[in-house]
């Protein structure tokens, strides 16, 4: 099954690794590096108007940004089930 983040993207459910809000982003500096260095190796899809993140979502090789929260995409995944 599939798991829609926005802008006309879906990902394997079972690829999910997890789903967190972006605001650990700025709360917690190893989350941050941890976004910094996919950014780097060019590994981050955003998916989300003027940088308005609420959630990321990590896959096996990339993390995705979104602006969907992370109540949203868990719902869906529920739902999805």
């Amino acid at each position: 099954m599939f798991l829609h983040l926005g802008k006309k993207t879906s990902i394997l459910k079972k690829d999910i690794i997890g789903i967190f809000d972006y605001d650990l982003v700025k709360k917690n500096n190893i989350t941050k590096e941890f976004i910094e260095i996919f950014t780097d190796e060019h590994k981050i899809d955003k998916k989300a108007l003027n940088n308005e993140f609420k959630s990321f979502v990590l896959i096996k090789d990339k993390v995705y940004l979104t602006s969907v929260s992370t109540t949203a995409l868990k719902n869906r995944v529920v739902r999805v089930v």
